[in-house]
């Protein structure tokens, strides 16, 4: 992730070039802060995970994090600050990436996909979100495409309503690949059979945008607090359109019970931070969904000879896209090794041996591997959907360890919070 993180400032440029859009990367500090000395111990454990993915940190006072964001209240008991960090806006990435594309020669097509196996392409990628797990693949010989299929209803909620489908050459001998982002299954593939089935699940997160009203002063720092051990995050974007997020939690494909709460808890706990967002115009409030793995890594790799997954980025996905964009196109062009094992989709094994196997990962912290380094470290905590290009968070940043998508703006694009 870290050396995702790295890859973004080149990515960034490459991407303002090919689509002409300017996608809001710059360099932003970051305050990780706390209001309660039992905040301290998360704070010292997100100073050391900066550190160990060698960004520097600088331990603050609480009269000197007020000095370096001004807003902040006097309550805030100290914190530390990350002056690598960068942001992004993960909204105008993904715009910019769907007309770069466009540009590219990359066809989009509007339609529901009910049978994988239909696709007239030699090479498919699952990129459905939370919607993948709809996808399974029919018994077959090992090594052998096989057939695959997708199974019953639709995708629900989540961007991926319709479904698109692009096509173009991979550089791979002219092998044609479809991308499918979204799709149905069959109601009639027997489980027990089943060679793979990918295990994603969503998680709901509310993520609130505000505005000041005419001179009022916004957060020159990307905030991200701990209130009472809840994390939160707030992130002031160019346009001043100011990003607080985001809830965490676990209903299905619900959007529409329990947001009334999430969107108290959000403001009492940001105005805790800082006191100036309660006199902020609540603009908009949006709930996404981020595709949750058992152990919260991506399932990025071979699924078959046909099939390729890049799914279950969970609040990492902004952060991700550019080692997802370089691992997939390794993959389709014949280079089964460029995935971290870690990564690995059928790391899970067979449907049966899922359904067998209590669920790990509801919202644990699982080990990462940071790719360049050859060690291991404990996933960013959780926390925000917005997207930084941090070391994997969600909230809409760039930058180490964040809490667990948009980039801070980090660069998480995430599902559940753009």
């Amino acid at each position: 992730m870290a050396a995702s993180a790295d890859a973004w400032p080149d990515f960034a440029r490459e991407l303002e070039a090919a689509s002409g859009l300017d996608v809001g990367f710059r360099d932003v500090p970051t305050l990780v802060v706390g209001v309660e000395d039992g905040d301290r111990a998360e704070i010292d454990r997100q100073a050391e995970l900066y550190r160990f993915t060698a960004r520097n940190v600088e331990p603050l006072t609480a009269r000197a994090a007020r000095k370096v964001e001004p807003l902040l209240s006097h309550r805030v008991r100290g914190g530390v600050l990350a002056p690598e960090d960068r942001a992004v806006d993960p909204r105008v990435v993904h715009d910019a990436l769907l007309i770069a594309a466009q540009r590219a020669g990359v066809e989009f097509r509007a339609e529901r996909v009910e049978d994988l196996s239909a696709l007239d392409a030699d090479q498919v990628v699952i990129a459905a979100g939370c919607g993948s797990e709809r996808f399974v693949g029919e018994p077959g010989e090992p090594g052998e495409p096989g057939e695959v299929i997708a199974s019953h209803g639709g995708v629900t909620g989540g961007a991926t309503e319709l479904g698109a489908l692009g096509e173009a050459g991979s550089g791979a001998g002219n092998t044609e690949a479809c991308v499918d982002l979204a799709g149905a299954r069959r109601e009639d593939a027997s489980a027990e059979a089943l060679r793979w089935q990918l295990p994603v699940r969503p998680v709901r997160g509310a993520v609130l945008r505000l505005r000041a009203v005419g001179d009022q002063p916004v957060p020159r720092t990307t905030v991200r607090g701990f209130v009472k051990g809840h994390p939160i995050y707030i992130v002031t974007r160019e346009s001043g359109e100011i990003v607080v997020g985001a809830s965490s939690d676990e209903r299905g494909f619900d959007r529409r019970t329990g947001t009334a709460g999430a969107v108290h808890d959000l403001l009492r706990r940001a105005i805790e931070l800082v006191p100036e967002i309660a006199e902020y115009h609540l603009d908009e409030v949006s709930v996404g969904f981020r595709p949750g793995t058992p152990d919260n890594l991506p399932l990025i790799g071979r699924l078959d000879a046909r099939t390729v997954a890049a799914t279950g980025h969970y609040r990492n996905g902004i952060a991700l896209i550019p080692a997802t964009a370089a691992a997939v196109a390794a993959l389709l062009a014949g280079k089964d090794d460029a995935v971290p094992a870690a990564f690995d989709p059928l790391r899970f094994g067979s449907p049966r041996e899922q359904r067998q196997r209590p669920l790990e990962g509801r919202d644990q912290r699982a080990e990462v591997p940071f790719a360049g380094s050859g060690q291991r470290s404990e996933a960013p905590f959780s926390g925000a959907p917005e997207s930084r290009v941090a070391e994997g968070s969600d909230s809409t940043g760039v930058h180490g360890p964040a809490q667990g998508s948009e980039v801070a703006d980090r660069t998480s694009a995430q599902e559940a919070d753009s």
